[in-house]
């Protein structure tokens, strides 16, 4: 199938391009550093920005939410939402 926008460069802002399953653990980094965070079951998350020097949850999040966030990390610990997926 073509793509219209095979010529177009990514960015930040653009649609994911490679959206992956986050699997959370407290020592093994994201994949690839998304765009963002798809939240399919609410709850609370705990991740590492990209730039952080430390982690921050964010809390009660819904389902089929969305975390504009550049994650490097996304914790076990702590992190009760599920069905997780980077938009890489």
């Amino acid at each position: 199938m073509p793509d219209p926008f095979v010529s177009h460069s990514d960015a930040a802002f653009a649609p994911s391009r490679a959206p992956y399953p986050v699997v959370p653990s407290d020592t093994v980094a994201l994949t690839l550093v998304p765009k963002g965070l798809y939240v399919g079951t609410g709850g609370d998350i705990v991740l590492r920005g990209v730039d952080a020097a430390a982690d921050v949850t964010y809390r009660n999040l819904p389902d089929a939410s969305y975390i504009a966030v550049r994650a490097l990390y996304v914790r076990a610990t702590g992190t009760t939402a599920a069905d997780l997926v980077a938009e890489a």
